[in-house]
């Protein structure tokens, strides 16, 4: 009987820690008791050299900055009953502090705050808070802007593809930040945006970007999880602009600049204030002038001209004079949605639901 017994709890076990690792789950770090427990939900897996990527990046300036910090992450979550099940699974195993790192995971988060109150939940780009929940995002849209100068000048077609995630508020925003940027520099250049519905599909983004192309246009921007767009555009012999990360090196013939995330200093910031218990739940969301946000270098094919122009432009927007949806703002059918010297609200810019002027494409398709 005894022999048995420990048959079966020997079962048991192999089948937990199968199913753990079933979920893509890494300790990061090594876990003496003396560790403060911090983990990580990604969307995405860290190789996909953009968003998960750049969000991993920072968990290793977290663990080189406060060393006793024990990480864990959680790849490749879908959004949805999968987030709720592994954000509770995070909960129980002990950790202090649970970043969640996609938009979808905003009710998951929410749910599971409810259960363990003495838990920080920090959700990345939604909306909701709590007690115990924070939120954090940056002004993405400010760089955006600026590249969109850099696509605005590089265009000689006039057309400018955009590869385009799913139709939710930050998405349109960046959208209409880049076709603004465009705009200001190319008043005859349009905008014109496919829909992927997808976060991290490679060969979807990549032949996205390729209809794109074939359409006309001859720089491709993107919000997406992979370089796809950019090698396409490379392989057409076009140019384009990264996102989350430089994606220079992976099309390094096509690569305008990079909207890139450097969250890293946000994540110590946060780490700390829960250890020292000083923290408090809020809705951060960074400006280019706290380091969250930033253009990568641009690639030779840059001209001086155009650089000038956008460090202009970028030095008006970190002083906080002028931010980019400033009026006037038209809508694609030329109606007048912010009036001339008047800047859109956080609470407007966050709910983005129509298209300015420039934008070819409509929401959801």
């Amino acid at each position: 009987m005894k022999r048995r017994f420990w048959c079966a709890a020997l079962i048991a076990v192999l089948m937990v820690t199968l199913a753990l690792s079933g979920c893509g789950q890494k300790q990061a770090t090594p876990a003496p008791e003396n560790k403060f427990k911090v983990a990580f939900v990604y969307v995405g897996p860290v190789g996909d050299t953009g968003w998960t990527y750049s969000h991993d990046e920072a968990r290793k300036y977290l663990i080189s900055k406060i060393p006793d910090v024990q990480t864990t992450i959680v790849e490749s979550v879908p959004e949805g009953a999968d987030a709720e099940r592994v954000i509770t699974q995070l909960a129980e195993q002990g950790n202090k502090l649970i970043f969640t790192t996609s938009f979808g995971y905003m009710d998951p988060t929410i749910n599971v705050a409810k259960k363990y109150p003495d838990i920080v939940f920090m959700h990345c780009s939604g909306y909701k808070t709590a007690a115990n929940v924070g939120t954090y995002f940056g002004r993405i849209y400010q760089a955006r802007y600026l590249s969109g100068i850099a696509a605005g000048k590089t265009t000689k077609s006039n057309q400018i593809g955009y590869v385009a995630a799913f139709p939710i508020p930050e998405v349109v925003r960046g959208i209409n930040a880049f076709t603004q940027g465009v705009r200001s520099v190319n008043p005859d250049a349009k905008v014109k945006v496919i829909w992927t519905n997808t976060w991290y599909d490679p060969a979807k983004e990549k032949q996205a970007g390729k209809t794109l192309l074939d359409a006309g246009a001859d720089v491709i921007a993107q919000h997406q999880d992979t370089p796809g767009p950019q090698q396409a555009a490379e392989e057409a012999g076009k140019y384009g602009v990264g996102y989350n990360t430089d994606m220079s090196k992976l099309a390094p013939k096509a690569v305008l600049t990079s909207v890139v995330w450097n969250w890293g200093p946000y994540y110590v910031k946060i780490v700390e204030s829960v250890k020292n218990k000083t923290w408090k739940s809020e809705q951060y969301w960074g400006p280019m002038s706290d380091g969250v946000i930033a253009l990568a270098p641009f690639g030779p094919m840059v001209n001086d001209e155009t650089k000038q122009l956008v460090d202009d432009a970028q030095k008006v927007i970190i002083s906080g004079r002028w931010d980019v949806f400033t009026g006037p703002i038209k809508d694609q059918s030329g109606k007048v949605k912010v009036p001339a010297g008047q800047r859109m609200s956080d609470a407007d810019m966050l709910s983005f639901d129509w298209f300015v002027e420039g934008v070819e494409g409509t929401l959801g398709k």
